[in-house]
């Protein structure tokens, strides 16, 4: 399951994603040689980036490399929690069951990499490691340091994540080590983990490391909020409050010997590991926003856990073929949405949506056109078409932006001086640089992706608003996304207004094509 539905994504083709212009900008540079913080800023670490930028290397600078890339991390996600599930003694039954719950809740909708998914493969494969260790044998020692790596990894890919991370590994050693009496494994991993940080950190701290990596401190900003935390785990969070509460209720009756449930150490391990994921998923949602549901892959956690509780408790034979067929069955039948859209492609030709027509003069109104759609720019998915450039293999994009990248392609200047021109590129079409061959900025003081107040600081635009107004590029690529805040500073486009001719307009590759690139010229 874990591999097969994992080797999916390389069978079909794609939408052009949003935001994938950022995996592919940091593995294009990574890939060439480039060092993070050096020749390029970032408010993140450079974890997220080192899986795509070695499929780079292996596939060329492509954007199914992006997807092939994921494979990977998805089929190391999975065994990670396989992993998990065996040290926690989850009967194997259930255990196949969760990883199917895992699979198509978190793996199978993952086939792009996003940091927000990488931090979780990561700190899965450090808990696998943690828990191997814990549980002892030769290779303990081994394990601990690699659950130090992974998890400072997990760090070094998205700060809140990884941080959430390390609290989890530190609430397991903890009870380990109260209830052993013994801290050598929990000083084994927090000095690892240190040697790992110093040998990721020390390297960059002459290049602004301190200035770019996002501590909460100025010109960043916290995204910790106690409000906005208790507000989405109140008002929504359902799934969240519904697990912790099943959970609850299937430690109660332990609780009657508070004694006995300590000294259980692989059962305490397993609420500890539930809870603490359920906890994280609610604060994550909060301060990883995009996309909103990167925070499920709880899910399997709390099935396997609700479900090992309720095969004792009940005494399921769940390792027997018809019940465990029939959780097959239903697993399958409630995770649905994640697999369905591969049937509808086939499901459609068979059985074809009635089409509404006006009959007698009177309106038809069914469920397919009750909507009117009244943005008049927009272009479905179904009418999205495929550029002849590598770079943009098996990716599909909206006509409007695979002819203008093709006029693009076509400009004298392009044809003739492409790997000489100076070209400043403010939008979602990074692979374009691959493409072309423009030079490239490089510095300590150019931001990787120009989200204002995100990827990039005030700093940063001062700087760029002076190249502008002295005229230092031949071309300029801007996405004017009016709904978006400054995900291109806006600012950059009244300078380019001024001082640059607009040349040409298409729509970016967005859904809703809601935001459009405009091409500047000297």
């Amino acid at each position: 399951m874990i591999i097969g539905l994992a080797l999916v994504p390389l069978f079909a083709t794609f939408p052009y994603r949003v935001n994938i212009f950022l995996s592919w900008e940091g593995a294009y540079r990574l890939s060439e040689g480039q060092l993070p913080y050096r020749d390029f800023g970032t408010p993140l670490g450079f974890g997220y980036w080192l899986m795509p930028a070695l499929f780079f290397k292996l596939f060329g600078p492509y954007l199914v490399s992006l997807v092939k890339a994921q494979v990977l991390l998805n089929i190391m996600g999975g065994f990670s929690f396989r992993s998990i599930m065996k040290s926690v003694g989850v009967p194997v039954g259930v255990r196949v069951l969760a990883v199917l719950v895992f699979v198509l809740s978190y793996s199978f909708p993952n086939f792009w990499p996003w940091y927000n998914n990488t931090v979780i493969i990561y700190q899965l494969a450090g808990l696998a490691l943690l828990l191997i260790g814990l549980n002892g044998g030769k290779w303990r020692w081994a394990a601990i340091f690699g659950a130090a790596f992974f998890t400072f990894l997990s760090f070094f890919t998205k700060q809140d994540g990884g941080g959430l991370a390390m609290l989890l590994c530190l609430a397991l050693l903890g009870y380990h080590s109260l209830r052993h009496k013994r801290w050598q494994e929990l000083a084994v991993f927090l000095g690892s983990y240190l040697v790992v940080a110093l040998a990721f950190i020390l390297p960059f701290v002459p290049y602004g490391f301190g200035y770019w990596f996002n501590h909460g401190q100025p010109p960043h900003n916290s995204r910790l909020s106690v409000k906005d935390i208790i507000d989405e785990f109140l008002v929504a969070s359902q799934w969240l409050k519904f697990y912790l509460v099943m959970v609850l209720l299937l430690i109660a009756p332990a609780l009657r010997d508070v004694k006995a449930l300590w000294a259980d150490s692989r059962k305490m391990m397993f609420i500890l590991l539930t809870i603490g994921i359920i906890v994280e998923a609610s604060l994550f949602q909060v301060t990883s926003y995009t996309p909103p549901d990167n925070n499920i892959f709880f899910h399997a956690f709390a099935f396997a856990f609700i479900f090992t509780q309720l095969s004792q408790l009940l005494q399921l034979k769940t390792d027997s073929f018809r019940p465990f067929l029939a959780g097959v069955v239903l697993v399958g039948l409630w995770w649905s949405g994640a697999f369905y859209k591969y049937v509808d492609r086939v499901l459609s030709r068979i059985l074809p949506p009635p089409v509404a027509t006006v009959e007698g003069g009177e309106n038809v109104i069914s469920r397919n056109n009750f909507m009117l759609h009244t943005d008049t720019t927009d272009v479905p998915t179904s009418e999205w078409i495929f550029s002849s450039l590598p770079a943009f293999k098996k990716i599909y994009m909206p006509p409007s932006t695979v002819q203008g990248i093709d006029r693009l392609m076509a400009l004298p200047e392009v044809k003739t001086k492409g790997k000489e021109l100076n070209v400043l590129n403010l939008t979602e079409l990074t692979p374009l640089k691959h493409s072309i061959g423009y030079k490239e900025e490089i510095g300590r003081n150019i931001p990787l992706w120009h989200h204002l107040g995100v990827g990039m600081f005030n700093r940063q635009l001062e700087e760029y608003k002076g190249r502008i107004a002295r005229k230092e590029y031949d071309i300029v690529l801007y996405e004017y996304a009016p709904t978006l805040n400054n995900f291109f500073p806006f600012a950059l486009r009244d300078d380019l207004k001024q001082h640059y001719r607009q040349v040409d307009s298409f729509l970016a590759p967005r859904r809703p094509t809601n935001a459009t690139i405009e091409v500047y010229m000297k």
